[in-house]
Parts: C-alpha cells; sequence; structure tokens
C-alpha cells in the first residue's frame, strides 16, 4: 500500500465512521511491525538479512528504518487530513499506538544505564521522538548515520505534534547491559544497532513470574516506570494504554471448569493498575486502560497455542464462550471506585 492508498482508506473511514468513532489510532505497533516484519523476519512480510534469520530477501541493516519513516510519513498526513476535514465538525481525536517494553539496568553501571535509555529510544523514542519534535532521537540518528532516512523541513513539519494522544501498548519489561559489537561494520541490522543485550534473567533469576511466552515475564512497576519516562520525555501527551495483558497456555487436557481459573491474570491487572494509579498521581495524563484481550485469539506466530482472553474460547465447540474469573474480577472492578486498587 502506497501512501496515496493508505489516505484513501484513512478518508474512507473518516468518511463512514467519524459520527460514531471519537478516537482514531492511525496505526497499531507500527515500531513492532518494523522490528518483526524487516529485521528479525519472523512476521509478515519476512524481510530479514541473512545473518539476522531465516529469510528469502531483505535488509536488516536499512528495510527496518525505511519502513518506519514511510509509516511516520502516512500517519502525519492522515493525522493532517484528518484535523482540516474531519475534526472540526466530527470533534474527534487522534494518535498512534506505539508498543514498548521498559527496560532496566541490568547492572548500577554507568555502561547499563547507558544501555536501558539507548533501548527505550530505539523501541519507544523512535516513533514517539519524531511526533513530538519532527526527528528522530540523537541516539539513533549518531548509531544509525547515513542508513537512516531523514525528514525533509516540509516533512518534519507534518510529523511535528501529529497526535492528539499516544497510544502505548505494555506487557513487560527486560534487563539492558552494554553489548558492543565487534563486528558491526559488516553485519549491521537494527538489532545490533541496539548495542544492547536484552534478557528477561540477571543471575539465573527473572524479572518477574514467568507466563506461557518465553519472553513475558510479570513486571507491573515497568509500566509505571515508562509512563513516568513519556510524561518528563514527551511533554506529558494524553495517554491511551491500548493494551496490557498476558498468556495462559492453551492446555487442551484441562476441563472447562479449570480452564477458567486464571487467578494469575487477575493478579497481573490487579498490580498494573496499582502501578498505574502511582503514576496517575505523580501527573502522568491517562485517559484509558484497555485489556489485550476481550476474547482469546489468533495470536500472530503463536497461533492458538496460548489464550490472552478475559473470554474462554472453546475453539474445538464452535467457538463458545465462557468467562473467566479475570472477567468476572473486572466487572467488579469497573463497579468500584478507583481507590479500591
Amino acid at each position: 500500500m502506497n501512501s496515496e492508498d493508505y489516505l484513501d482508506y484513512t478518508n474512507f473511514c473518516f468518511k463512514t465512521f467519524g459520527d460514531r468513532v471519537k478516537l482514531w489510532v492511525t496505526m497499531n505497533e507500527p515500531n513492532g511491525l518494523c522490528i518483526n516484519g524487516y529485521n528479525n523476519g519472523i512476521m509478515a512480510p519476512g524481510r530479514c538479512s541473512s545473518y539476522v534469520g531465516n529469510c528469502t530477501g531483505g535488509n536488516s541493516a536499512t528495510e527496518p528504518y525505511i519502513a518506519a519513516h514511510h509509516m511516520l510519513l502516512g500517519h502525519a498526513a492522515a493525522v493532517k487530513l484528518y484535523r482540516e476535514k474531519y475534526e472540526p465538525y466530527q470533534k474527534g481525536k487522534i494518535g498512534l499506538t506505539i508498543i514498548s517494553p521498559w527496560f532496566v539496568p541490568k547492572f548500577q553501571t554507568t555502561a547499563s544505564h547507558k544501555a536501558a535509555y539507548r533501548a527505550i529510544d530505539f523501541f519507544l523514542g523512535w516513533f514517539a521522538h519524531p511526533i513530538t519534535y519532527g526527528d528522530y532521537p540523537l541516539t539513533i540518528k549518531s548509531t544509525v548515520g547515513e542508513r537512516l532516512p531523514k525528514f525533509t523541513k516540509d516533512q518534519s513539519k507534518l510529523v511535528t505534534g501529529s497526535f492528539d494522544f499516544l497510544g502505548l501498548n505494555y506487557y513487560t519489561s527486560f534487563y539492558a547491559q552494554l553489548a558492543p559489537f565487534s563486528n558491526y561494520s559488516v553485519n549491521q541490522s537494527y538489532s545490533a544497532d541496539i548495542q544492547a543485550t536484552l534478557t528477561s534473567y540477571k543471575d539465573k533469576t527473572p524479572i518477574g513470574i514467568p507466563t506461557a511466552l518465553s519472553w513475558l515475564f510479570i513486571f507491573p512497576e515497568g509500566i509505571r516506570d515508562l509512563l513516568l519516562y513519556i510524561r518528563g520525555k514527551y511533554n506529558n501527551p494524553p495517554i491511551y494504554i491500548t493494551e496490557n495483558g498476558m498468556p495462559d497456555a492453551n492446555n487442551n487436557s484441562f476441563p472447562l471448569e479449570e480452564a477458567i481459573k486464571d487467578t494469575l491474570r487477575i493478579k497481573y491487572h490487579h498490580e498494573h493498575l496499582s502501578y498505574l494509579l502511582k503514576a496517575i498521581k505523580k501527573g502522568v495524563n491517562i485517559r484509558g486502560y484497555y485489556i489485550w484481550c476481550f476474547l482469546d485469539d489468533f495470536e500472530w506466530d503463536n497461533g492458538f497455542t496460548i489464550r490472552f482472553g478475559l473470554t474462554f474460547v472453546d475453539f474445538k465447540d464452535n467457538l463458545n464462550r465462557y468467562l473467566k474469573y479475570s472477567a468476572h474480577w473486572f466487572k467488579m472492578f469497573l463497579s468500584k471506585p478507583i481507590s479500591c486498587i
């Protein structure tokens, strides 16, 4: 899809649904698409360098940045269209959703602290910085150099401030430590550019409670720390937590009455909401919180092997649905004052 096609699509959406839809997200997890689709090659369109992954073609040193650049320009053009043509009478708001973990310095050293902040620039700042300030973070510019596309003056002006709110998908956090790349001039890639080793373990101890996904450990304080970082770095924008959740394994040997007892999910959301409240009390401009996911679904490359839903979907029996314990808990939570967290 080129930029004209994307604008035609967004124009159709604004025109057709704008009388009912008042919060628009132009793109969901564009940074995740660029990383997994053009650097690692584990998701569509499956592009990567041969020294990074098993792909039939691609360039992990350049394509992630090219894809991101065009997505930022497409996003900004859609925002301009909405603000000029539809917002005056539809009275809606428009933004962008970024997925990002938080990064904890693995050691109390200057190198580990720098690695953690470099990682946050390459995940969150890659998109948040341009839509706030009109250019990429200095860490990315200085590291990637000529491989990084440049904004023209008009493009920078278009991208700057191209959001009314920031959507944030948060699931987990990682330890970060310095990982200088010994053969950097040869095997360049987005992942090598970060120059950090990102891990869920420190001295064989996980950063949090493990889940059914090898990369997702429960670290609720990370959502507070990430939000406080955004408050200070990006002028405290209105934020919607557009995704937050954890998976269970899809264990077909469990009877239904056991499968719906997802007490760990209740713990996950209770603790994340508690840290969300701490961020709110420190002035973070939170406007909403959405759990991933309402239903068990087909989860990217994990398919039906994991379950994120508050509602159990029986994939073997006509997709019948059953509320899990977490759904009942969330219903009770929503009926209580926020001070009850």
